[in-house]
């Protein structure tokens, strides 16, 4: 274990015990895929800015991870340019016109089983590509052509897989079967083999016409047509209108202050940044600076802000497009302090017992990757996007190549029923036409005390993106770990419901569980949580990139 270093160590040195998987002066990119990050340094080393390479990381991925990279689905950004002004770009999946709250209940209102996650009825109106496309319009230096170019070469001409990518794809070989148009691609072979060439003609083909028709070829050319084929074969419901009215929308971030740290994430309809600044402003009520790392004095008041925050997630949050999300109370300091007042390390509340915090005597005036990148001249990008499940709802688009989403189990299908990843909602998260669906992807950059851009964080996970972005904060900024001993350290996670701790097998010392559950707590193991894929950044300028060891992720830096 790394001895916690007990200062604010960013703002003083470096410290080390695993060096960095990638340190450079000008540019940095840390993704899920070998391929993908090289095209984003690649991008960087031929002039192109953070946001250029991002994008160009980002078609890539759609070729290279198909799990969770995708032109079928949605995400989020936050970009910070070089003179330090942040914004986000929300480009999450919406629902079709005809969606609506009770279109997963049968006429008993029990849910369907199955139909908001593996039908054509559980994909979302897509946004990746118009994300890009608004990403680019504002911020791009390069060509559109040119940031697709390498991801169509990548389709065309294949690229080799790695023993992750291949035990991907044959784990999901049953799952591809269900679709004639996802097996015709994905189960090409009986079982596929490290080294292999994994070639995607029909993907080419549809990055190609948007290569040469822009982000609009997507939404009103011959691809929504391919959509539409599709939705006819497979008794979908998104429409041709649905995909001409689809809108990524700009919106001002999340911010607030952590220990001198200022933090910038996703407003709704992502919940990261809230739930991230409420459990770090409750984390701030106390001290760690005389608490050993991973410790029952370190995890327990972590895991209490965790369980109020989404406690709160369950009953407030929504798309603002459609509910009223009391955001900077959720956000400030003295709700922190009163929804943190009753922690007892002695009497621990039981998660039945827990509601969401009270509001009114305040007023108003896991499938999915993550990628970060850094240019040269201090412009940075965090990026999460997803398809919600592993190759989302597992149907191909037909003769486009990608799969679709199934996004929309991210809705509360029927207050209290719990979506993939066990979290529960209420009506704030209902579903409803053009509505955007609550995520839990917490993109973020934070500066440091100097306002210089001090870190790029992210990570997969479902319902875990929140608590792991915020444990790799805590471990830079209270325990003086560098990123990749950040991001390398073991990770536990609580949701408020289930009331269960889930934590990495072989992380903690039996001692601290031991004392954890005499006070109350029951644990779940898990092999791994996230792929958090980060980037750090020193008063000097350099750059120390981070890949997540847990999923075979990859980082490089010039």
């Amino acid at each position: 274990m790394i001895k916690p270093i007990l200062v604010h160590a960013m703002a003083l040195s470096i410290a080390f015990g695993s060096f960095p998987d990638a340190i450079g002066k000008n540019g940095a990119v840390s993704s899920s895929s070998s391929h993908a990050s090289q095209v984003g340094i690649d991008i960087l080393k031929s002039g192109g800015n953070a946001i250029d390479a991002a994008i160009a990381v980002g078609f890539a991925l759609s070729v290279t991870f198909p799990n969770a990279g995708n032109l079928g689905g949605g995400g989020f950004m936050v970009v910070r340019t070089a003179d330090g002004d942040v914004s986000t770009i929300d480009f999450r999946e919406v629902a079709p016109k005809s969606a609506h709250r009770d279109m997963y209940l049968d006429e008993n209102g029990d849910v369907v089983s199955g139909m908001s996650l593996y039908t054509t009825h559980a994909a979302g109106v897509p946004g990746t590509v118009a994300g890009f496309g608004a990403a680019h319009e504002k911020y791009g230096t390069k060509s559109w052509n040119y940031m697709i170019r390498p991801a169509i070469k990548l389709a065309s001409n294949g690229f080799k897989l790695s023993y992750r990518d291949a035990m991907y794809l044959n784990g999901s070989r049953s799952y591809f079967l269900r679709d004639k148009e996802a097996a015709k691609i994905f189960t090409e072979k009986d079982s596929y083999s490290v080294g292999d060439l994994f070639i995607q003609r029909d993907l080419a083909r549809t990055l190609r016409r948007i290569s040469i028709g822009g982000a609009e070829e997507f939404y009103t050319g011959i691809t929504s047509d391919m959509i539409q084929r599709c939705m006819t074969r497979t008794g979908g419901v998104i429409t041709k209108d649905d995909l001409a009215n689809y809108k990524a929308v700009e919106r001002d971030p999340i911010e607030f202050d952590y220990r001198g740290y200022t933090f910038y994430s996703m407003p709704p309809a992502s919940s990261g940044g809230i739930c991230m600044a409420e459990i770090l402003n409750q984390l701030e009520t106390i001290s760690f600076d005389s608490v050993g790392y991973h410790s029952a004095e370190h995890i327990q008041p972590f895991v209490e802000a965790e369980r109020r925050a989404y406690a709160d997630r369950a009953e407030y949050l929504g798309d603002t497009d459609f509910v009223s999300v009391p955001i900077s109370t959720l956000t400030s300091d003295s709700y922190a302090i009163e929804r943190f007042s009753d922690y007892n390390p002695n009497a621990i509340i039981p998660s039945s017992q827990m509601g969401p915090g009270e509001l009114v005597n305040f007023y108003e005036s896991d499938e999915t990757t993550h990628y970060s990148v850094v240019d040269k001249w201090g412009n940075a990008v965090s990026v999460t996007v997803t398809l919600n499940g592993k190759y989302g709802n597992g149907i191909v688009v037909d003769g486009a190549g990608f799969l679709l989403n199934n996004e929309m189990d991210d809705f509360s299908i029927k207050p209290g029923h719990p979506n993939k990843y066990g979290l529960v909602g209420k009506e704030a998260n209902a579903v409803a036409p053009f509505k955007r669906m609550l995520s839990s992807m917490t993109p973020t950059i934070v500066d440091g005390p100097d306002d210089n851009l001090a870190l790029v964080l992210g990570s997969p996970g479902g319902s875990t993106i929140i608590t792991t972005v915020a444990q790799i904060a805590v471990n830079v900024i209270d325990f003086g770990m560098n990123i990749q001993d950040a991001v390398d350290s073991p990770r536990f996670h609580h949701q408020w419901l289930p009331d269960v701790v889930f934590y990495e097998s072989n992380g903690f010392s039996e001692e601290t569980l031991g004392r954890l559950h005499g006070n109350g707590y029951q644990f779940s193991e898990k092999s791994s949580i996230g792929e958090a894929n980060c980037i750090q950044i020193t008063p000097s300028g350099i750059k120390f990139a981070a890949a997540d060891s847990r999923r075979a992720a990859s980082a490089l830096a010039y």
